[in-house]
């Protein structure tokens, strides 16, 4: 299946004991619409506030619905900001997890003198002015394979903190910038340290080379502090095009 959801208003993705994370909705609409409980494995787990627009679970179940029934049914006993929005039929070796290829984030940042209002939860928020080269030049250098120990939450349980970035693009339209990552996979708010360097870089503060130093430190004091997770969206993970799943839902269209 693949999920969207605003993450405001719950405790992450991962089960937790107050029963308020994503998964714990989806799980508890699964097993209403089946009449039989369903456990689920997701793609990547998103902290508390941030969005997905296309989480991907698998779960293994013995009944036999058509992909439509599964979407709207599962829907009927869901919150309004959680949806499905495809289901497909995959073959036991599928895994959400461990057959992505990458997974793929877009971060949105309001550049403005006054803090968000009808965006408020879903764009982080910045009041000085940037610019976008400088930003460029910095994320050039987080491109390829590399130890981002800098950029590691203290709590990360990855094995490794090496990991591939394949791509960072930084776009401006009007007062909304949007700055969408690639990787084979990544660390505990990872993206949220990346993006409070970046943002140091883009107001002139530091300059693109201080990327290297705080790379090369490996050691989470060189970095800026954690960037809200308000504007941070889980587009989703990478597959074998030979799964057959899609690539994007509609609530990618309505980011700028």
């Amino acid at each position: 299946m693949g999920v969207s959801y605003s993450g405001h208003g719950y405790q992450g993705w991962q089960s937790q004991p107050s029963g308020n994370t994503v998964q714990d909705k989806l799980e508890a609409a699964l097993s209403q619409f089946a009449a039989q409980a369903v456990a689920t494995v997701c793609a990547g787990r998103t902290d508390a506030g941030v969005h997905g627009l296309m989480q991907v679970v698998h779960f293994d179940t013995p009944l036999a619905r058509e992909a439509f029934s599964w979407v709207r049914g599962t829907n009927a006993f869901l919150p309004p900001d959680i949806a499905v929005q495809w289901a497909h039929p995959v073959a036991e070796r599928f895994h959400s997890r461990a057959s992505a290829l990458a997974r793929r984030y877009a971060y949105v940042l309001l550049e403005s003198p006054v803090r968000p209002s009808v965006d408020a939860h879903r764009a982080g928020w910045v009041f000085r002015p940037m610019q976008a080269e400088p930003m460029r030049q910095a994320a050039d250098r987080l491109l390829g394979e590399h130890d981002f120990s800098s950029f590691r939450a203290s709590g990360c349980q990855a094995r490794s903190p090496v990991k591939t970035m394949r791509r960072i693009t930084i776009e401006r339209r009007g007062a909304y910038w949007r700055f969408e990552f690639e990787a084979n996979a990544f660390l505990h708010h990872m993206i949220r340290n990346i993006m409070g360097c970046l943002v140091l870089v883009g107001q002139g503060l530091q300059a693109p080379e201080w990327m290297d130093t705080v790379l090369a430190a490996r050691s989470r004091d060189a970095a800026a502090p954690t960037f809200a997770p308000d504007g941070l969206y889980f587009l989703g993970p990478v597959y074998e095009p030979a799964w057959g799943l899609p690539d994007r839902t509609p609530a990618y269209d309505w980011l700028p």
